[in-house]
């Protein structure tokens, strides 16, 4: 009887989705693209998507709130808060869109979870967003979340280039 009670609680668990990367940077510098409004709006956003941070408090408790313009209704905007932040190695906060589209609700609060590794020179990173509402969102997210990482490898290592 306890397995099947713990068949059930997994069956009726949200979503969750969990990508994994590796960039050839220092962990510190990734915690830095996470926690810097310049460099995050840099990277931020699948594809053409550009990201306006409008709000970056990142300490614990504090809020966040990005617009993302070139969405397929031309802007999108989400917000939420830190709840946890270990330099450089962890950043847990919400994650809530501020209007309804075909794969999210308004105001549905998610949680993500970034774990920074280092591995020698190089970073992995871990990025855990639970409590979706659906798979469809859940997938939705992997595409935007997968779109984003695409680009911050590439602006790690042009980041890395530049003088101090």
């Amino acid at each position: 009887m306890p397995q099947a009670a713990n068949q059930a609680a997994a069956v009726d668990a949200p979503p969750s989705l969990t990508v994994t990367r590796l960039y050839d940077a220092p962990r510190e510098a990734v915690f830095r693209a996470w926690t810097d409004p310049v460099q995050f709006s840099r990277w931020m956003g699948p594809g053409g998507i550009r990201a306006e941070v409008k709000q970056m408090e990142t300490k614990p408790g504090g809020a966040y709130r990005i617009v993302m313009h070139g969405t397929p209704k031309g802007t999108s905007v989400v917000s939420g808060s830190y709840r946890e932040i270990v330099p450089p190695e962890r950043l847990v906060f919400t994650w809530a869109w501020e209007e309804d589209e075909a794969t999210h609700r308004a105001g549905h609060e998610s949680i993500v979870t970034v774990t920074l590794r280092a591995v020698g020179t190089r970073t992995e990173l871990t990025l855990r967003h639970e409590r979706l509402e659906s798979t469809t969102s859940r997938d939705s997210h992997g595409q935007g979340w997968n779109g984003c990482l695409d680009k911050l490898g590439p602006w790690l290592a042009d980041n890395a280039r530049r003088p101090s």
